[in-house]
């Protein structure tokens, strides 16, 4: 299981995804509990619509976790 501040960085990391900065303050997820960020991290993966392979295998490196 991950730790909440990896969890933290990998959600940082699929927000700001092709953004220059995160689309939401970082900061703010550290308020949320671990069940949260699990939940959340689930569900950005989960949003992905159609990628190009280099996405994919971007994102690749996130699920190896669950």
């Amino acid at each position: 299981m991950q730790t909440k501040e990896e969890l933290l960085q990998d959600i940082e990391a699929l927000i700001s995804y092709g953004r220059e900065e995160p689309a939401i303050n970082p900061a703010l997820l550290a308020y949320l509990n671990l069940d949260d960020l699990i939940s959340t991290k689930k569900k950005l993966l989960e949003r992905v619509g159609k990628l190009s392979d280099e996405d994919k295998e971007w994102l690749e490196q996130f699920k190896k976790y669950e």
